[in-house]
């Protein structure tokens, strides 16, 4: 994303039971309210603890809990991307999607925790720009870009980079969505058809023909900056 820096550490998971609890809190709390909308006192107080200080005590500010909220999830997630990366097959489009979001679209289906929700709060945050990018992340989701844009060789920018940009969006919100609706035991559409759907609607934004409509658009002066990569999707 535009104006964020990147880390090259992340902090280590949580090592006590009250330390886990306190960002396990503090991920449900943030993906209902966002960061603006919570405090620290707020957090230990919906954790259990009677130690106001608590949060301060364990990650010291409310942006270094964010860098360790990270830490605890992208490990797991980054770790089931590479496992499928190496199973692909080069010049498949819809196979490297796939690759990239099914590690996340399985947390939706996983019951622990908010983390989509959070994730999805970050993204309509302005607070949230400033916040690092843990660099792990940020390799994958830079490897993923040029591998996309590698694979669409017949659609011009900037609408190649604007259409994965809003194919992530929309894989986040999606995802999200069916986050909360799996946790409030609604009833949702099987799993392996949900995914499937998805990543078919992804290829076809893809690879559809820019239109002429679209076309004069792009022949007038860009009035803003391109879209930037979804943080950690």
């Amino acid at each position: 994303m535009e104006g964020e820096q990147v880390m090259n550490a992340s902090p280590s998971s949580p090592t006590t039971a009250t330390a886990l609890q306190l960002l396990r809190t503090a991920e449900r709390l943030f993906a209902e309210h966002g960061l603006a909308g919570v405090s620290l006192r707020q957090i230990a107080t919906e954790a259990g603890s009677g130690n106001n200080s608590a949060v301060h005590y364990h990650f010291g500010s409310k942006e270094r809990l964010v860098e360790a909220i990270f830490a605890y999830r992208l490990p797991q997630l980054l770790q089931r991307r590479e496992l499928l990366e190496v199973r692909l097959h080069p010049g498949d489009l819809r196979a490297r999607l796939e690759a990239h979001l099914l590690p996340v679209l399985e947390l939706a289906e996983s019951r622990d925790g908010s983390y989509l929700s959070f994730l999805e709060q970050l993204e309509r945050s302005q607070a949230s720009r400033s916040l690092l990018t843990p660099l792990e992340a940020g390799q994958s989701q830079a490897e993923f870009v040029a591998d996309v844009q590698a694979l669409l060789p017949d659609v011009e920018e900037p609408v190649r980079t604007m259409r994965i940009h809003q194919v992530q969006m929309l894989s986040l919100h999606a995802a999200a969505e069916r986050e909360r609706a799996v946790a409030d035991d609604l009833d949702v559409i099987p799993f392996g058809l949900f995914v499937s759907t998805l990543i078919d609607a992804c290829v076809g934004y893809l690879t559809a023909t820019v239109s002429e409509e679209t076309k004069r658009f792009l022949a007038r002066p860009l009035g803003a900056t391109p879209p930037q990569a979804v943080r950690l999707l």
